[in-house]
Protein backbone atom coordinates (compact mmCIF):
# COMPACT_ATOMS: atom_id res chain seq x y z
CA UNK A 1 0.00 0.00 0.00
CA UNK A 2 2.68 2.47 0.88
CA UNK A 3 4.56 1.68 -2.65
CA UNK A 4 0.86 2.31 -4.15
CA UNK A 5 0.31 5.29 -2.86
CA UNK A 6 4.09 6.96 -3.16
CA UNK A 7 3.18 5.38 -7.11
CA UNK A 8 -0.06 7.77 -7.22
CA UNK A 9 1.91 10.99 -5.07
CA UNK A 10 4.41 10.79 -8.18
CA UNK A 11 2.45 10.22 -11.12
CA UNK A 12 -0.35 12.39 -10.87
CA UNK A 13 2.03 15.86 -11.09
CA UNK A 14 3.50 13.83 -14.23
CA UNK A 15 0.38 13.21 -15.33
CA UNK A 16 -1.08 16.64 -14.89
CA UNK A 17 2.23 17.98 -16.72
CA UNK A 18 1.79 15.47 -19.56
CA UNK A 19 -1.63 16.99 -19.77
CA UNK A 20 -0.87 20.41 -19.54
CA UNK A 21 1.89 20.01 -22.36
CA UNK A 22 -0.46 18.16 -24.62
CA UNK A 23 -2.75 21.00 -24.08
CA UNK A 24 -0.44 23.99 -24.92
CA UNK A 25 1.18 21.78 -28.10
CA UNK A 26 -2.69 21.66 -29.00
CA UNK A 27 -3.71 25.39 -28.02
CA UNK A 28 -0.63 27.11 -28.13
CA UNK A 29 1.75 25.12 -30.12
CA UNK A 30 4.55 28.19 -29.93
CA UNK A 31 4.52 27.67 -26.43
CA UNK A 32 5.34 24.36 -26.66
CA UNK A 33 7.48 24.54 -29.38
CA UNK A 34 9.70 27.02 -27.45
CA UNK A 35 9.44 25.24 -23.90
CA UNK A 36 9.55 21.34 -25.07
CA UNK A 37 9.31 20.94 -28.91
CA UNK A 38 12.76 23.16 -29.27
CA UNK A 39 15.17 21.26 -27.15
CA UNK A 40 14.05 17.89 -27.91
CA UNK A 41 14.33 18.22 -31.26
CA UNK A 42 17.77 19.59 -31.04
CA UNK A 43 19.27 17.35 -28.90
CA UNK A 44 17.48 14.83 -31.85
CA UNK A 45 19.32 16.61 -34.34
CA UNK A 46 22.79 16.72 -32.40
CA UNK A 47 22.91 12.91 -31.42
CA UNK A 48 22.09 11.38 -34.59
CA UNK A 49 22.96 13.62 -36.76
CA UNK A 50 25.63 11.53 -38.60
CA UNK A 51 23.47 7.87 -38.98
CA UNK A 52 20.32 10.09 -40.03
CA UNK A 53 22.38 11.63 -43.29
CA UNK A 54 23.76 8.34 -43.76
CA UNK A 55 20.69 6.74 -44.02
CA UNK A 56 19.16 9.84 -46.15
CA UNK A 57 22.31 8.82 -48.54
CA UNK A 58 24.29 12.08 -48.07
CA UNK A 59 27.19 11.16 -46.87
CA UNK A 60 30.12 10.81 -49.35
CA UNK A 61 33.59 8.55 -48.36
CA UNK A 62 36.13 10.09 -46.22
CA UNK A 63 39.19 11.00 -47.59
CA UNK A 64 42.60 8.76 -47.73
CA UNK A 65 44.22 10.90 -45.23
CA UNK A 66 41.26 10.79 -42.83
CA UNK A 67 41.24 7.37 -43.47
CA UNK A 68 44.84 6.80 -42.57
CA UNK A 69 44.11 9.58 -39.34
CA UNK A 70 41.48 7.25 -37.99
CA UNK A 71 43.48 4.25 -38.39
CA UNK A 72 46.16 5.45 -36.73
CA UNK A 73 44.17 7.31 -33.71
CA UNK A 74 41.47 4.33 -33.27
CA UNK A 75 41.98 1.40 -35.19
CA UNK A 76 38.70 1.73 -36.83
CA UNK A 77 37.00 2.40 -40.15
CA UNK A 78 36.60 5.34 -40.82
CA UNK A 79 32.63 6.71 -41.32
CA UNK A 80 31.36 8.10 -44.29
CA UNK A 81 31.22 12.08 -43.99
CA UNK A 82 28.02 13.41 -43.76
CA UNK A 83 27.80 17.42 -44.59
CA UNK A 84 29.50 19.87 -42.68
CA UNK A 85 26.50 21.32 -40.07
CA UNK A 86 27.11 24.83 -39.07
CA UNK A 87 25.55 26.28 -35.45
CA UNK A 88 22.10 25.42 -35.11
CA UNK A 89 19.46 28.93 -35.06
CA UNK A 90 16.48 28.28 -32.84
CA UNK A 91 13.71 30.75 -33.54
CA UNK A 92 9.89 30.99 -32.77
CA UNK A 93 8.49 28.40 -35.15
CA UNK A 94 11.67 26.18 -35.74
CA UNK A 95 15.44 25.91 -36.28
CA UNK A 96 17.72 26.51 -38.67
CA UNK A 97 21.18 24.95 -39.68
CA UNK A 98 23.38 25.57 -42.35
CA UNK A 99 25.01 23.12 -44.46
CA UNK A 100 28.03 23.21 -46.51
CA UNK A 101 27.99 20.15 -49.12
CA UNK A 102 30.77 17.68 -49.82
CA UNK A 103 32.06 17.33 -53.45
CA UNK A 104 29.78 15.90 -55.78
CA UNK A 105 26.40 17.02 -53.64
CA UNK A 106 24.02 19.64 -55.03
CA UNK A 107 20.83 21.10 -52.97
CA UNK A 108 18.36 18.84 -54.89
CA UNK A 109 19.91 16.07 -53.17
CA UNK A 110 19.49 17.51 -49.73
CA UNK A 111 15.60 18.54 -50.85
CA UNK A 112 15.09 14.91 -52.01
CA UNK A 113 15.39 13.85 -48.30
CA UNK A 114 13.82 16.63 -46.55
CA UNK A 115 10.72 13.90 -45.48
CA UNK A 116 12.77 12.12 -44.01
CA UNK A 117 14.98 14.71 -42.53
CA UNK A 118 11.77 16.22 -40.64
CA UNK A 119 10.61 12.48 -39.15
CA UNK A 120 13.94 12.12 -37.59
CA UNK A 121 14.10 15.29 -36.00
CA UNK A 122 10.20 14.66 -35.07
CA UNK A 123 9.07 18.16 -36.63
CA UNK A 124 6.56 19.30 -39.01
CA UNK A 125 8.40 20.02 -41.73
CA UNK A 126 11.45 20.16 -43.17
CA UNK A 127 12.35 22.63 -45.80
CA UNK A 128 16.11 23.13 -48.24
CA UNK A 129 16.77 26.33 -49.41
CA UNK A 130 20.15 27.00 -51.26
CA UNK A 131 22.45 30.33 -49.82
CA UNK A 132 24.97 29.82 -52.26
CA UNK A 133 27.11 27.35 -54.33
CA UNK A 134 27.86 24.37 -51.76
CA UNK A 135 25.80 25.78 -48.92
CA UNK A 136 22.11 24.85 -48.07
CA UNK A 137 19.98 25.69 -44.78
CA UNK A 138 17.55 23.40 -43.29
CA UNK A 139 15.06 24.99 -42.00
CA UNK A 140 12.77 22.85 -39.77
CA UNK A 141 9.07 23.83 -38.86
CA UNK A 142 8.12 22.91 -35.36
CA UNK A 143 4.54 22.70 -35.58
CA UNK A 144 1.87 23.69 -38.45
CA UNK A 145 2.05 27.53 -38.74
CA UNK A 146 -0.72 27.79 -41.38
CA UNK A 147 -3.35 26.50 -38.73
CA UNK A 148 -3.36 30.04 -36.76
CA UNK A 149 -1.52 32.22 -39.06
CA UNK A 150 0.78 34.81 -37.07
CA UNK A 151 2.49 37.35 -39.27
CA UNK A 152 5.98 37.81 -37.70
CA UNK A 153 6.49 41.18 -36.25
CA UNK A 154 10.02 42.28 -37.43
CA UNK A 155 8.67 43.24 -41.49
CA UNK A 156 10.33 46.00 -43.20
CA UNK A 157 7.56 47.02 -45.84
CA UNK A 158 8.84 49.16 -48.58
CA UNK A 159 7.26 51.13 -51.45
CA UNK A 160 5.20 48.79 -53.07
CA UNK A 161 6.27 45.69 -51.10
CA UNK A 162 3.18 44.19 -49.25
CA UNK A 163 3.41 41.50 -46.49
CA UNK A 164 -0.17 39.56 -46.99
CA UNK A 165 0.19 36.14 -46.16
CA UNK A 166 2.37 33.49 -44.52
CA UNK A 167 4.23 30.70 -46.03
CA UNK A 168 4.15 27.30 -44.96
CA UNK A 169 8.07 27.01 -44.00
CA UNK A 170 7.16 30.51 -41.36
CA UNK A 171 8.52 32.68 -44.07
CA UNK A 172 6.19 36.13 -44.81
CA UNK A 173 4.93 36.14 -48.43
CA UNK A 174 5.66 39.52 -50.04
CA UNK A 175 3.68 40.82 -52.49
CA UNK A 176 6.17 42.98 -54.21
CA UNK A 177 5.11 44.20 -57.32
CA UNK A 178 8.98 45.31 -58.67
CA UNK A 179 9.77 42.24 -58.95
CA UNK A 180 6.15 40.57 -60.05
CA UNK A 181 4.40 43.46 -61.24
CA UNK A 182 0.98 41.76 -62.36
CA UNK A 183 -0.65 39.06 -60.66
CA UNK A 184 -3.85 36.77 -61.33
CA UNK A 185 -5.88 35.74 -57.99
CA UNK A 186 -8.40 32.73 -58.56
CA UNK A 187 -10.71 31.60 -55.74
CA UNK A 188 -13.93 30.01 -55.17
CA UNK A 189 -16.94 31.37 -52.74
CA UNK A 190 -15.54 31.90 -48.82
CA UNK A 191 -12.34 30.76 -50.18
CA UNK A 192 -10.61 33.20 -48.33
CA UNK A 193 -9.68 35.39 -51.85
CA UNK A 194 -11.29 38.42 -50.54
CA UNK A 195 -9.32 38.49 -47.12
CA UNK A 196 -6.49 38.41 -49.60
CA UNK A 197 -7.57 41.87 -51.28
CA UNK A 198 -8.18 43.43 -48.22
CA UNK A 199 -4.73 42.65 -46.79
CA UNK A 200 -3.35 44.31 -50.15
CA UNK A 201 -5.21 47.40 -49.89
CA UNK A 202 -4.70 48.02 -46.35
CA UNK A 203 -0.87 47.45 -46.94
CA UNK A 204 -0.47 49.46 -49.84
CA UNK A 205 -2.95 52.55 -48.49
CA UNK A 206 -0.09 53.02 -46.24
CA UNK A 207 2.13 54.43 -49.21
CA UNK A 208 2.08 56.67 -51.95
CA UNK A 209 0.60 54.69 -54.82
CA UNK A 210 -2.79 55.42 -56.41
CA UNK A 211 -5.51 52.84 -56.08
CA UNK A 212 -7.83 52.24 -58.78
CA UNK A 213 -10.66 49.71 -58.23
CA UNK A 214 -12.92 47.98 -61.26
CA UNK A 215 -15.14 45.71 -59.25
CA UNK A 216 -18.32 44.78 -61.79
CA UNK A 217 -20.33 43.15 -58.34
CA UNK A 218 -21.93 46.93 -57.95
CA UNK A 219 -18.35 47.40 -55.51
CA UNK A 220 -19.58 45.45 -52.96
CA UNK A 221 -15.65 44.45 -52.75
CA UNK A 222 -13.99 47.57 -53.17
CA UNK A 223 -16.54 50.40 -52.13
CA UNK A 224 -15.70 50.19 -48.65
CA UNK A 225 -12.21 51.26 -49.37
CA UNK A 226 -13.35 54.37 -51.23
CA UNK A 227 -11.74 56.94 -49.30
CA UNK A 228 -8.23 55.79 -50.18
CA UNK A 229 -9.66 55.21 -54.23
CA UNK A 230 -8.63 57.30 -56.51
CA UNK A 231 -11.12 55.84 -59.30
CA UNK A 232 -13.56 53.20 -59.01
CA UNK A 233 -15.83 51.84 -61.70
CA UNK A 234 -18.65 49.56 -60.38
CA UNK A 235 -20.22 48.19 -63.57
CA UNK A 236 -18.81 47.87 -66.78
CA UNK A 237 -20.01 50.68 -68.59
CA UNK A 238 -17.88 52.48 -66.19
CA UNK A 239 -15.02 50.36 -66.68
CA UNK A 240 -15.15 51.31 -70.40
CA UNK A 241 -14.69 54.49 -69.52
CA UNK A 242 -12.18 54.18 -66.77
CA UNK A 243 -9.68 51.86 -69.19
CA UNK A 244 -8.89 54.60 -71.82
CA UNK A 245 -7.95 57.15 -69.16
CA UNK A 246 -5.21 54.85 -67.65
CA UNK A 247 -4.39 54.24 -71.34
CA UNK A 248 -3.95 57.98 -71.67
CA UNK A 249 -2.10 58.15 -68.43
CA UNK A 250 0.60 55.55 -69.38
CA UNK A 251 1.05 56.77 -72.47
CA UNK A 252 2.03 60.20 -71.05
CA UNK A 253 4.28 58.44 -69.06
CA UNK A 254 6.17 56.86 -72.05
CA UNK A 255 6.08 60.67 -73.39
CA UNK A 256 7.67 62.09 -69.93
CA UNK A 257 10.49 59.57 -70.14
CA UNK A 258 11.26 60.12 -74.06
CA UNK A 259 11.50 63.64 -73.40
CA UNK A 260 13.66 63.00 -70.09
CA UNK A 261 15.98 61.08 -71.94
CA UNK A 262 16.10 62.77 -75.33
CA UNK A 263 14.51 59.88 -77.37
CA UNK A 264 12.79 61.37 -80.42
CA UNK A 265 9.02 61.49 -80.06
CA UNK A 266 8.59 59.17 -83.14
CA UNK A 267 10.22 56.28 -81.25
CA UNK A 268 7.07 53.47 -81.02
CA UNK A 269 6.46 53.51 -76.95
CA UNK A 270 7.67 49.33 -77.74
CA UNK A 271 10.93 49.84 -78.41
CA UNK A 272 11.51 52.20 -75.26
CA UNK A 273 12.85 49.91 -72.62
CA UNK A 274 13.74 51.98 -69.56
CA UNK A 275 10.89 53.27 -67.34
CA UNK A 276 9.65 55.36 -64.46
CA UNK A 277 11.90 54.53 -62.34
CA UNK A 278 15.11 55.84 -63.91
CA UNK A 279 13.83 59.06 -63.65
CA UNK A 280 14.26 61.77 -60.75
CA UNK A 281 12.66 61.18 -57.68
CA UNK A 282 10.65 64.95 -58.05
CA UNK A 283 9.80 64.25 -61.35
CA UNK A 284 8.87 60.25 -61.14
CA UNK A 285 5.15 59.71 -61.03
CA UNK A 286 3.57 57.81 -58.19
CA UNK A 287 2.35 53.99 -59.28
CA UNK A 288 -0.65 53.07 -59.87
CA UNK A 289 -2.24 49.68 -58.88
CA UNK A 290 -5.27 48.72 -60.71
CA UNK A 291 -7.72 46.23 -58.75
CA UNK A 292 -9.61 43.89 -61.21
CA UNK A 293 -12.52 42.05 -59.04
CA UNK A 294 -14.39 39.92 -60.34
CA UNK A 295 -13.13 40.05 -64.06
CA UNK A 296 -15.04 37.40 -65.83
CA UNK A 297 -17.84 40.28 -65.71
CA UNK A 298 -15.88 42.01 -67.88
CA UNK A 299 -15.96 39.17 -70.49
CA UNK A 300 -19.21 38.25 -70.01
CA UNK A 301 -21.72 40.02 -73.00
CA UNK A 302 -25.35 39.80 -73.97
CA UNK A 303 -25.49 41.74 -77.13
CA UNK A 304 -23.25 42.30 -80.20
CA UNK A 305 -22.85 45.62 -78.34
CA UNK A 306 -21.59 44.74 -74.84
CA UNK A 307 -19.56 42.22 -77.40
CA UNK A 308 -17.76 45.62 -79.05
CA UNK A 309 -17.25 46.64 -75.46
CA UNK A 310 -15.76 43.72 -74.22
CA UNK A 311 -12.95 43.09 -77.04
CA UNK A 312 -11.93 46.69 -76.21
CA UNK A 313 -11.96 46.52 -72.34
CA UNK A 314 -10.10 43.44 -72.70
CA UNK A 315 -7.52 44.67 -75.43
CA UNK A 316 -6.81 47.90 -73.24
CA UNK A 317 -6.56 45.57 -70.14
CA UNK A 318 -3.77 42.97 -72.08
CA UNK A 319 -1.61 46.73 -73.39
CA UNK A 320 -1.71 48.25 -68.98
CA UNK A 321 -0.25 44.31 -68.95
CA UNK A 322 2.17 44.63 -71.74
CA UNK A 323 3.46 47.52 -70.80
CA UNK A 324 1.96 49.34 -67.75
CA UNK A 325 5.04 48.18 -65.89
CA UNK A 326 7.24 50.17 -67.25
CA UNK A 327 4.96 53.36 -66.54
CA UNK A 328 4.59 52.55 -62.84
CA UNK A 329 1.01 50.75 -63.63
CA UNK A 330 0.26 47.37 -62.02
CA UNK A 331 -2.53 45.16 -62.09
CA UNK A 332 -3.89 42.53 -59.76
CA UNK A 333 -6.52 40.74 -61.41
CA UNK A 334 -8.65 38.77 -59.28
CA UNK A 335 -11.88 36.00 -60.21
CA UNK A 336 -13.18 32.41 -59.38
CA UNK A 337 -12.21 31.58 -62.94
CA UNK A 338 -10.10 32.74 -65.19
CA UNK A 339 -9.92 30.19 -69.06
CA UNK A 340 -10.26 30.09 -72.65
CA UNK A 341 -14.01 30.01 -72.17
CA UNK A 342 -14.69 33.29 -71.11
CA UNK A 343 -13.98 34.46 -74.39
CA UNK A 344 -11.15 36.04 -77.12
CA UNK A 345 -8.21 37.76 -75.12
CA UNK A 346 -8.97 35.65 -72.19
CA UNK A 347 -6.04 33.44 -72.61
CA UNK A 348 -3.78 36.08 -73.73
CA UNK A 349 -4.43 38.39 -70.60
CA UNK A 350 -3.71 35.21 -68.30
CA UNK A 351 -0.13 34.86 -70.07
CA UNK A 352 1.02 38.53 -69.16
CA UNK A 353 0.07 37.89 -65.48
CA UNK A 354 3.39 36.89 -63.74
CA UNK A 355 2.16 36.29 -60.12
CA UNK A 356 -0.46 33.55 -59.45
CA UNK A 357 -2.37 32.57 -56.28
CA UNK A 358 -5.00 30.06 -56.38
CA UNK A 359 -7.31 29.29 -53.66
CA UNK A 360 -9.75 26.72 -53.10
CA UNK A 361 -11.77 26.22 -56.59
CA UNK A 362 -14.50 23.93 -56.88
CA UNK A 363 -12.97 21.93 -60.13
CA UNK A 364 -9.34 20.74 -61.11
CA UNK A 365 -9.56 23.06 -64.50
CA UNK A 366 -9.70 26.45 -62.47
CA UNK A 367 -6.52 25.25 -60.97
CA UNK A 368 -5.38 24.45 -63.86
CA UNK A 369 -6.04 28.01 -64.98
CA UNK A 370 -4.05 29.57 -62.67
CA UNK A 371 -1.18 26.76 -62.10
CA UNK A 372 -1.19 24.36 -65.00
CA UNK A 373 1.15 26.47 -67.22
CA UNK A 374 3.83 27.62 -64.54
CA UNK A 375 4.02 24.61 -61.86
CA UNK A 376 2.10 21.53 -62.73
CA UNK A 377 2.59 19.95 -60.13
CA UNK A 378 1.32 22.99 -58.00
CA UNK A 379 -2.19 21.69 -59.42
CA UNK A 380 -2.73 18.87 -57.40
CA UNK A 381 -1.76 20.96 -54.02
CA UNK A 382 -4.18 23.26 -54.71
CA UNK A 383 -6.99 21.33 -55.37
CA UNK A 384 -6.41 19.64 -51.70
CA UNK A 385 -7.05 22.61 -50.10
CA UNK A 386 -10.40 21.97 -47.73
CA UNK A 387 -13.42 24.69 -47.03
CA UNK A 388 -12.26 24.45 -43.33
CA UNK A 389 -9.15 26.57 -43.93
CA UNK A 390 -10.16 29.67 -45.37
CA UNK A 391 -7.46 31.61 -46.91
CA UNK A 392 -5.49 28.89 -47.66
CA UNK A 393 -3.74 29.01 -50.99
CA UNK A 394 -0.95 28.09 -53.36
CA UNK A 395 1.27 30.35 -54.56
CA UNK A 396 3.56 30.47 -57.33
CA UNK A 397 4.78 32.68 -60.62
CA UNK A 398 6.18 31.76 -64.10
CA UNK A 399 9.71 31.01 -62.50
CA UNK A 400 7.94 27.44 -61.77
CA UNK A 401 8.45 27.73 -57.65
CA UNK A 402 5.22 27.52 -55.38
CA UNK A 403 4.47 26.97 -52.31
CA UNK A 404 1.36 27.23 -49.65
CA UNK A 405 0.83 30.12 -47.66
CA UNK A 406 -2.14 31.24 -45.70
CA UNK A 407 -3.74 35.29 -45.12
CA UNK A 408 -4.47 35.87 -41.69
CA UNK A 409 -7.76 37.51 -40.51
CA UNK A 410 -8.89 40.84 -41.01
CA UNK A 411 -12.55 42.09 -40.95
CA UNK A 412 -13.44 43.92 -43.57
CA UNK A 413 -14.34 46.98 -41.26
CA UNK A 414 -11.03 47.07 -40.03
CA UNK A 415 -9.72 47.15 -43.21
CA UNK A 416 -12.52 49.96 -44.17
CA UNK A 417 -11.24 52.03 -41.40
CA UNK A 418 -7.97 52.04 -42.24
CA UNK A 419 -8.49 53.25 -45.77
CA UNK A 420 -10.69 55.78 -43.89
CA UNK A 421 -8.24 57.22 -41.70
CA UNK A 422 -5.47 57.24 -44.79
CA UNK A 423 -7.68 59.06 -46.78
CA UNK A 424 -5.24 61.78 -46.88
CA UNK A 425 -2.46 59.95 -48.76
CA UNK A 426 -4.71 59.35 -51.94
CA UNK A 427 -2.54 61.35 -54.55
CA UNK A 428 -4.38 63.99 -56.56
CA UNK A 429 -4.39 62.64 -60.16
CA UNK A 430 -6.42 65.26 -62.71
CA UNK A 431 -7.03 62.06 -64.99
CA UNK A 432 -8.68 60.54 -62.47
CA UNK A 433 -10.96 62.91 -60.22
CA UNK A 434 -13.79 62.48 -62.72
CA UNK A 435 -13.87 58.67 -61.47
CA UNK A 436 -13.20 59.56 -58.08
CA UNK A 437 -15.51 57.78 -55.43
CA UNK A 438 -17.91 59.48 -53.38
CA UNK A 439 -17.20 59.81 -49.91
CA UNK A 440 -20.56 59.83 -47.59
CA UNK A 441 -19.33 61.76 -44.32
CA UNK A 442 -19.43 60.38 -41.38
CA UNK A 443 -22.05 61.46 -38.69
CA UNK A 444 -20.60 62.98 -35.64
CA UNK A 445 -20.81 61.08 -32.96
CA UNK A 446 -22.92 62.98 -30.03
CA UNK A 447 -21.54 63.00 -26.71
CA UNK A 448 -23.85 62.67 -23.82
CA UNK A 449 -24.10 66.36 -22.12
CA UNK A 450 -23.05 65.64 -17.64
CA UNK A 451 -25.75 63.74 -15.98
CA UNK A 452 -27.21 66.54 -13.71
CA UNK A 453 -29.02 64.83 -10.66
CA UNK A 454 -31.89 66.85 -8.59
CA UNK A 455 -31.17 68.49 -5.78
CA UNK A 456 -32.35 67.09 -2.54
CA UNK A 457 -35.62 68.49 -1.05
CA UNK A 458 -34.96 69.78 2.40
CA UNK A 459 -37.49 70.72 5.24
Amino acid sequence: MTDLATLLEVGGPVAALGGEAAYARSRHPSIYWSTVGLPVSTVRLLGSYGSVMEACGLTVAPSRLRVLAVKATTRREARPVPPRRGIIRPTTTGLRVRLRLAPGQEPADVAASAERLWHACGVHAAYVTTIKPGVVELRLVGFDVLRRVRMPRKLRPDLLRVPVALREDATPFVRDYRTVPHQLTLGATLSGKSMYLRHLVAGLARQPVALVGIDCKRGVELAPFAPRLSALATDPEQAAELLPVLIREMEDRYDLIKARQGIAPSTPVEEITSDVWGLPEHERPVPVVLFVEEAAELFLVATKKDEERRDEMVTQLIRLAQLGRAAGIYLEVCGQRFGAELGKGATMLRAQLTGRVCHRVNDEASAKMALGDIAPEAVSAACAITPERPGLAVAGDTSGGWSRIRTPYLSLGDAAETCRELAHLAPDLPALKPFRPDVPVRPPVETPGPVVLPRPVTD
